[in-house]
């Protein structure tokens, strides 16, 4: 096609567009150091009668290389949050001045040195001292860590307010774009879309997102999380993060919420925190896997130190000639409401099974009434599901949830057992409907709560209460061999299906006590080598049972209540008397061994040796799916601190790795849509040029103009 423009068009349009490029030069170099300002160009098309259009500038934006810094952001995002929180932990549990294994070793040093001398009062005053030491060591830490769950709930709720001002911000951006976009041909809205591109990578650094441009084919840009939900869409409308936790509102949970402003809040989508990514998804990971296992696992330990040693000290005599007590305080705890519950108002009430504290796992539970209350005192059925410190099932070697189902008893004071080493208490009665669901927390505040029940040196129980005594008069060589307390618990009337033989007042059960036809066991008379027959204290006294053809001598009551003799009042109770003994060499027909109260026994140390040896017994259960498998107090501690160090130490390996890529990506996309210098100072040079030629050829048109006018005249 013949060209029609004349001279002075071409040099026109040739001088505006180099103009034009020097001002987009310029505007480059002037932005190298704005943040999120992406290099600009502008690019022109011939026209078809002669010089150049009016051209278009465009940023110049590498989106794969744009993608691959914002994933590296939410990357680096996600691990400096979990690195920075698990690492404050870490040292502070590694630290030997907060240490509880220290305090451990002092609290069992003093009970051994108090073992030497039974009826030392310093040395007894020395153990407790060292327990409440023990104690506040724990408490401690349980406070500590109660402060980093409030820290890391007021963070979470930061970045959520953060997020959702970027969101928001991404919308009208969005909307600003799209308005401003649609009134020029010329130019890009390149500020608003920096604008908005900064905001995006900004929003990454709180969580993992994906971008895609509008489907209407605008200058939209579409937001979602990478799981899929809808943050922000093209026309500027969003969703908001809200916090919510259910049913315990301490513990942040995330929801997507359709519209900013309240009364728009109609719809709600749960979000899943561990696939977050970012800030927040760090967060979670950290409150999850560190934090909340590291808090349930210090109760672990405190309840299954406490319990274990109350349960020996009550297996023993204090320097008063009583049966032993307890010497530490279990915490108790309480259900928290599902907000669907028929009535909030009513609770229950949850304790440690006494006895129980090596069954203790880190366990939440939920507790769901199936039926409804019936009869006096009323009963229903009730199912309890295992969860983990996130909320989620917990499964057992098959993959099912662990579930417990049962029937129980609500009345004030009635503590019905279920699974884990718990008992629960549905002290409101009827009042408890169909679906009411209680979330249990036992061990969250275990550690914090832990304390002394007396600070008397007199109730540690160092002796034992019982002793067996060998008749003068025997005959054969047999000796005593071992004599174990299992139970102490003082309950004359037998209504109790864990009552000893114990009477409670310096003695062993007759059959006056206990209402029976006959009393606790008092003497073992044999009546040849392998029979023996078990007698109570009554005179003359009553046979309890017999056992014929003993294949060793071995826990003789026990053999005597396997025998089919023991009688029927004893039947039900699950460790009565709750002692027994076993014997070494050969007795003969007549011989008999004497069970009595360890009356003035103040001297004996048996039970000290006892409560000494509990610092080398695997007690602290560590695996929810079997009972053997267990620690010493001093190994669940390693185990904790080494289970946090090394989540630390992962944490960290990841963060570097995290910070090498997006260093890589920053690297990439700065080399194609960022500023150079060395680049932007030779285009200045080559758009002044053709600036200069441009007007050289303004001038010529004009040199021609006057040498036609010159000839016309």
């Amino acid at each position: 096609m013949i060209k029609t423009a004349d001279l002075f068009s071409i040099a026109k349009t040739g001088v505006n567009a180099s103009n034009r490029l020097l001002n987009t030069t310029s505007n480059n170099i002037a932005n190298i150091n704005t943040e999120g300002y992406v290099r600009e160009r502008t690019e022109f098309k011939s026209e078809l009668t002669g010089g150049v259009d009016r051209g278009f500038t465009d940023r110049v934006l590498n989106q794969f290389a744009a993608n691959q810094l914002r994933r590296d952001i939410t990357s680096v995002g996600e691990s400096q949050a979990f690195f920075d929180r698990a690492e404050g932990l870490d040292n502070v549990l590694a630290s030997e001045a907060n240490s509880i294994s220290s305090a451990l070793t002092r609290f069992f040093a003093s009970v051994q040195t108090a073992a030497d001398d039974a009826t030392n009062i310093t040395s007894r005053d020395s153990v407790l001292g060292e327990a409440q030491g023990l104690v506040n060591r724990i408490n401690t830490l349980g406070d500590f860590m109660t402060v980093k769950e409030r820290e890391v709930e007021q963070q979470i709720e930061d970045s959520v307010n953060n997020a959702n001002a970027l969101i928001k911000q991404i919308g009208q951006l969005n909307e600003a774009i799209q308005v401003v976009g649609n009134s020029s041909n010329v130019d890009t809205p390149s500020t608003l879309m920096n604008e908005r591109d900064l905001a995006i990578r900004k929003l990454a650094e709180y969580m993992s997102i994906e971008t895609r441009t509008s489907p209407n084919s605008d200058l939209g840009i579409v937001v979602n999380l990478s799981s899929g939900e809808s943050l922000v869409l093209a026309d500027g409308t969003f969703n908001v993060l809200a916090l919510d936790g259910e049913p315990d509102f301490t513990s942040a949970q995330l929801q997507l919420s359709t519209g900013f402003e309240a009364p728009k809040r109609n719809t709600t989508l749960n979000v899943e925190e561990q696939k977050m990514g970012g800030a927040l998804g760090g967060l979670f990971r950290y409150r999850e896997q560190v934090l909340e296992p590291a808090q349930r696992d210090l109760g672990k330990l405190s309840i299954a130190l406490a319990d274990t040693f109350n349960s020996t000290n009550r297996q023993g005599m204090d320097l008063d000639g009583q049966l032993g007590g307890d010497i530490f305080a279990l915490p108790e705890f309480r259900g928290i409401n599902y907000p669907d519950n028929s009535d909030l108002s009513l609770g229950i009430q949850g304790r440690f099974t006494p006895g129980a504290g090596g069954d203790i796992t880190k366990t939440d539970y939920r507790i769901e009434v199936l039926t409804s209350p019936a009869g006096s005192p009323p009963t229903f059925d009730v199912q309890v599901n295992a969860l983990n410190t996130d909320g989620t099932e917990q499964t057992d070697s098959d993959g099912n949830p662990i579930t417990q189902t049962l029937t129980v008893t609500a009345e004030s004071g009635t503590y019905n057992a279920i699974m884990g080493g718990i008992e629960i208490e549905f002290s409101s009665g009827a009042g408890y409907g169909v679906g009411d669901q209680f979330l249990f927390q036992p061990l969250r505040t275990a550690a914090n709560d832990l304390s002394l029940q007396t600070t008397r040196g007199e109730d540690l129980a160092f002796a034992k209460p019982l002793r067996v005594d060998t008749n003068q008069a025997n005959l054969g060589d047999a000796t005593i061999l071992q004599v174990n307390i299992t139970n102490s618990l003082v309950d004359n009337s037998l209504t109790n299906t864990l009552a000893s033989g114990f009477n409670g007042t310096g003695g062993i059960q007759s059959a006056a006590d206990n209402g029976a036809s006959v009393g606790a066991p008092a003497v073992v008379r044999f009546t040849s080598e392998s029979d023996f027959e078990v007698l109570d204290n009554a005179v003359p006294p009553n046979v309890i049972a017999t056992v014929t053809g003993a294949s060793d001598l071995n826990n003789l009551l026990q053999q005597a209540k396997d025998s089919g003799t023991w009688p029927a009042d004893f039947a039900g109770l699950e460790d009565y008397p709750g002692y027994d003994f076993s014997l070494q060499g050969r007795p003969k027909a007549g011989d008999s061994f004497d069970i009595g109260f360890n009356t003035d026994g103040f001297a004996d140390n048996r039970n000290a040796v006892s409560l000494a040896g509990l610092q080398q017994a695997d007690t602290v259960r560590q695996s929810v799916g079997s009972n053997g498998n267990k620690a010493t107090f001093n190994e669940a501690y390693a185990n904790i601190v080494g289970s946090i160090g090394a989540k630390t130490a992962n944490g960290q390996i990841e963060l570097e790795a995290a910070k090498v890529l997006q260093t890589q990506s920053s690297d990439w996309f700065e080399s194609t849509s960022g500023v150079s210098l060395d680049e932007e100072a030779a285009n200045l040079i080559q758009f002044q040029q053709s600036y200069a030629a441009a007007a050289r050829i303004l001038s010529t048109a004009q040199d021609l103009f006057d040498t036609i006018l010159a000839a016309a005249r």
